[in-house]
């Protein structure tokens, strides 16, 4: 079956970086765009960025803008979410989700669209 499996949570002070991957297994991992989406207590699950199936198209929240980048390596059939200069209102469990797209540079930020989820990964950015 599809497992979609978060790593590299953890706990940084504001400033700081982490690096979250997610590794798939069970499904054509190339055929598919990986999103990456955050739900905080109390908050409902939002987009955070999303990287298409061939690696060449990312597509970012704008309050994540030119700190976070998504990058792929189909070979290992991972994703990867780079969290630098970080902030407390980063916290949240992170998920990555997978869309099956017939084109290569489709990446979409509508969580409708995404198939299967992982289980998330807990991010907490203290001050």
């Amino acid at each position: 079956q599809v497992q979609l499996v978060e790593s590299g949570g953890g706990s940084v002070q504001a400033g700081g970086s982490l690096r979250l991957s997610c590794a798939a297994s069970g499904l054509t991992f190339s055929t598919y765009a990986i999103g990456w989406f955050r739900q905080a207590p109390g908050k409902e699950r939002e987009f955070v960025a999303t990287i298409s199936r061939s690696g060449g198209n990312t597509k970012y929240a704008d309050s994540v803008k030119g700190r976070f980048t998504a990058s792929r390596d189909n070979a290992k059939k991972t994703v990867y979410l780079q969290m630098n200069s970080l902030k407390p209102k980063d916290t949240a469990l992170y998920y990555c989700a997978a869309d099956y797209t017939s084109l290569p540079e489709g990446a979409s930020p509508d969580r409708g669209r995404y198939e299967f989820w992982g289980q998330g990964t807990q991010v907490t950015v203290s001050s």
